[in-house]
């Protein structure tokens, strides 16, 4: 696993070799957006060692949605010590084991990638994880000095964006990817509401824009944003 400084002192990117998390520290806590596969635990634990900061130290885990390669290290995380999952009241169910997961609607272009993927084992459920708060839009979680939940229905019926006004950091989640450029997220299970949880995302004034796959876009990412979701088809 390699560690990326995204924002100085304050964002680090946990790159997993499909996906990454995302590991915000404010000076007295830390938030992890995401958690990677099942077993990510020691790289997590890794890189807040490396940042100086104990395992202790992490009070939440923000799941933007229950897909494995973002909500199956939440269970492992978690019982460090205790620190709260929260997930979107609709996403929850399914990160605890009660309901299956709601497959995909792919498209052509997604069909190759996902029977490729699926064909790793990558997209095996999840570990169940107790979800300690479930979230809607509009909460405002925290940390980073209040950070806005942004319902983003479509990758999947409760993904959730996360976003920073006071840094102008957003976190996507699988809506927006950049991989191998900027553009719709795969995989999803209605693609009209994606494409206008893309749009909404992309109306926010960002700087900085991070996503589950692909690296960050750091300066302005809001207009590229809004390029890119002026010229998506349906």
């Amino acid at each position: 696993m390699e560690t990326v400084e995204v924002l100085p002192t304050l964002l680090m990117m946990l790159r997993f070799p499909v996906g990454q998390a995302y590991l915000w520290h404010d000076s007295d806590s830390l938030t992890l957006i995401d958690a990677g596969f099942a077993g990510s635990g020691p790289a997590i634990a890794d890189a807040i060692r490396g940042l100086g900061r104990r395992q202790e130290e992490l009070r939440a885990i923000v799941l933007t949605h229950h897909h494995p390669d973002h909500a199956g290290g939440a269970a492992e995380v978690a019982a460090w010590n205790g620190a709260a999952v929260l997930a979107h009241r609709l996403e929850a169910p399914v990160v605890r084991g009660e309901q299956p997961a709601i497959p995909p609607v792919l498209t052509d272009e997604d069909r190759a990638l996902y029977e490729r993927i699926v064909g790793t084992g990558n997209q095996d459920p999840s570990p169940p994880s107790g979800v300690d708060r479930e979230v809607e839009d509009g909460d405002v979680l925290d940390f980073g000095g209040g950070a806005e939940v942004l319902w983003g229905p479509g990758h999947t019926a409760g993904s959730i964006g996360i976003f920073l006004p006071h840094h102008g950091v957003l976190f996507t989640g699988d809506t927006v990817a950049n991989q191998p450029a900027l553009r719709l997220g795969v995989f999803n299970t209605d693609r009209a509401a994606t494409i206008e949880s893309f749009k909404r995302f992309a109306a926010l004034e960002t700087e900085i824009a991070c996503f589950g796959h692909g690296d960050p876009v750091i300066g302005d990412s809001a207009s590229q944003l809004r390029t890119v979701a002026a010229d998506i088809k349906p």
